[in-house]
């Protein structure tokens, strides 16, 4: 018994020795916190992306006249959701609000941020600071050269299909993704991931890989993504409110692909600028090109996952059909989503805690249909 007890005391003194390593500050981070939350950013230093030219949204002749059918209610309020905001024709048609969230509410996008990475790149391309999608990553950072012969370029970062060795595990606090959430050194993990197989050929949902798409936005255009965002799609979408995207540590790198915080009428002009095909009050925020093709499930590639045809992934936006009826849209890990349906001319936004399990036969959350059925029950009432 003795010995069992001193066995013990050790254990626990190597464990607290092992924990105060410097280098496992993320891991003290995660024991504290455990899984992420959609209202942690302010356990993570920020960095303002302003909002220079705020404009509300104009308000339909229906605004909020209708209620949400409550038979829908049962499953807004399991999955915990917060927001819920439905824009048509350009306008503010309903909006709602749960547990003490409200209109300029900051939210955690968790990996909708992807696609605002995935736009930053697209205005780069505008600008000039980098030639085109296929442009080796090399060209920016030399560590990744490629596999076998065959160049890794940005077009393999954007679809997801890098052939690199990061592990998108969100449950293991051993995982590059824990360290990319609470650690303080995203340029490490992001570095350190290794190319393994040839890109170009599997979707492998990876967000290291969207980390080093920031690298290069950085690099490229000697701002950080947070400026960057303000100055070329923020501030000319007219968000009214200033939006945090969370640092690894002080004066640090943007944990670009998560961790965009803000509120669901400010997440709805991506939405907005999704239907209008990069555009804004008649000005070109991205190239019409760019936007089809990041819109559009790239099927060249293997869904490896499910070993087959790539139809629900592009430049880092999601894409399924509902009821016929093409949606692309943004997507975060606890039931995030800006939800873009052409054929209404309408966004959805939802935002909250938690998102179903099961999987649709399309791969997608569950959840996601009741979102849109009740946001299209909506429009169809007030017409």
């Amino acid at each position: 018994m003795k010995k069992a007890a001193i066995g013990i005391i050790v254990l626990i003194c190597a464990v607290g020795v092992f924990l105060a390593l410097p280098s496992n500050d993320y891991l003290r981070k995660a024991l504290v916190h455990l899984t992420p939350k959609i209202d942690q950013y302010p356990i993570f230093e920020n960095r303002v992306i302003e909002a220079s030219d705020p404009e509300p949204w104009p308000t339909a002749a229906a605004y909020n006249q209708l209620s949400l059918p409550e038979h829908y209610r049962e499953a807004f309020e399991k999955y915990g959701t917060v927001a819920f905001v439905v824009i048509k024709d350009g306008q503010l048609l309903f909006e709602e609000y749960w547990q003490d969230y409200s209109a300029q509410s900051h939210s955690n996008s968790f990996s909708m941020a992807k696609s605002i990475v995935a736009l930053a790149i697209g205005c780069a391309i505008d600008d000039g600071y980098i030639r085109d999608v296929d442009q080796p990553v090399s060209d920016f950072f030399p560590e990744f050269p490629g596999y076998d012969g065959k160049l890794l370029t940005l077009r393999h970062l954007l679809t997801m299909s890098a052939g690199v060795d990061f592990q998108e595990a969100y449950t293991s606090p051993f995982s590059p993704t824990t360290q990319l959430y609470y650690g303080n050194d995203l340029r490490k993990v992001t570095f350190h991931m290794k190319e393994i197989e040839a890109p170009g050929v599997y979707f492998v949902y990876q967000s290291g890989v969207t980390q080093l798409l920031t690298f290069i936005v950085e690099k490229a255009t000697g701002e950080s993504i947070s400026h960057y965002v303000s100055r070329k799609l923020w501030t000319p979408m007219h968000a009214e409110e200033n939006a945090l995207w969370s640092l690894d540590k002080a004066e640090g790198i943007e944990k670009a692909y998560c961790c965009f915080n803000s509120n669901a009428r400010d997440f709805a002009r991506f939405g907005q600028l999704m239907l209008n095909k990069g555009s804004w009050d008649g000005k070109r925020l991205v190239s019409e090109a760019f936007m089809t093709e990041a819109l559009t499930p790239d099927t060249t590639l293997i869904y490896k996952d499910y070993n087959e045809t790539n139809r629900c992934y592009g430049f880092q936006f999601w894409h399924l059909t509902y009821d016929g009826m093409p949606v692309s849209y943004m997507r975060g890990i606890l039931g995030q989503y800006v939800l873009a349906i052409p054929e209404h001319n309408a966004v959805i936004v939802r935002l909250g805690h938690r998102r179903a399990d099961d999987r649709t036969a399309q791969h997608y959350p569950a959840d996601i249909d009741t979102w849109l059925s009740a946001g299209l029950a909506l429009i169809q009432s007030s017409q």
